[in-house]
């Protein structure tokens, strides 16, 4: 898709989970339209490998800091950094997420907190604290979270990604109300299956569940990183002015062959 060039200069974010997947193809569209980007990341060494990349194939300069989601303190302080770096935070993109398969009765207790801290505790943590920011953007602060269409239904053996997603689709509504009052929009965006990433690789090729999955999805393939990331942008410019609380789906149909 083509946006106009500089769609969004002027525009500050932040994405988490940023270095890889999904979250890097974000980086480079917010990149590519004009927005200064910042991310996050626990592991330094990707996240070094990744500002080289954006460096020498997209000829842009991200900013970042490692921290873990997870951890208040370490958030708080990363995203603090980053938005004096910045000089702001107009847009969040809440993208880092954990999921592995294991059947629910198997689930240990640390799996499903693990899941659950990074995926909806982790989502928490980086909206409160980029709030005060968020609430200094001149034209309206957002926040975008990256969901899955898997959370609008059961997802057996990934009850505990399905309950984090839900959770965060949940979150999302209740802060584009309570947060609407400071211009703040607060959405999310649902994938069905991307190529390239590790969740179809750990959870779709792995399993020997690609032409199964793709028979499913009414436009027979699995999404490109490239879509996602112009999802977000449209949520992000003056396009998602008038939407707040709202889930865009972008999965080639697939959750409708699940109704």
């Amino acid at each position: 898709m083509t946006f106009a060039k500089g769609i969004l200069s002027g525009k500050t974010a932040v994405v988490t989970g940023g270095a890889t997947g999904i979250g890097a193809h974000i980086v480079r569209q917010l990149g590519r339209l004009g927005a200064s980007v910042g991310i996050v990341s626990r592991n330094e060494e990707k996240l070094r490998q990744a500002v080289n990349s954006f460096r020498e194939e997209d000829d842009l300069e991200v900013c970042w800091r490692s921290a873990d989601v997870r951890e208040r303190d370490a958030i708080q302080k990363a995203i603090e950094e980053l938005a004096t770096e910045l000089g702001g935070i107009d847009i969040l993109v809440c993208n880092a997420a954990g999921n592995f398969i294991c059947p629910t009765e198997e689930l240990s207790v640390n799996g499903w907190r693990s899941v659950i801290d990074i995926d909806l505790n982790g989502t928490f943590n980086c909206c409160q604290s980029a709030l005060p920011h968020l609430k200094r953007s001149a034209e309206g602060g957002r926040i975008i979270a990256i969901s899955t269409t898997a959370a609008n239904f059961g997802w057996p053996g990934a009850a505990h990604a399905g309950a984090a997603k839900a959770g965060i689709q949940n979150l999302m509504k209740s802060l584009a109300v309570e947060w609407g009052r400071y211009g703040i929009r607060a959405n999310w965006i649902s994938p069905g299956p991307i190529a390239g990433t590790e969740g179809v690789d750990r959870l779709i090729l792995q399993q020997g569940m690609a032409e199964q999955v793709k028979k499913s999805i009414p436009l027979g393939r699995f999404g490109e990183g490239e879509d996602i990331a112009n999802a977000v942008v449209f949520l992000s410019a003056q396009t998602g002015n008038y939407i707040t609380g709202a889930e865009l789906a972008v999965d080639g149909g697939g959750q409708w062959q699940r109704r």
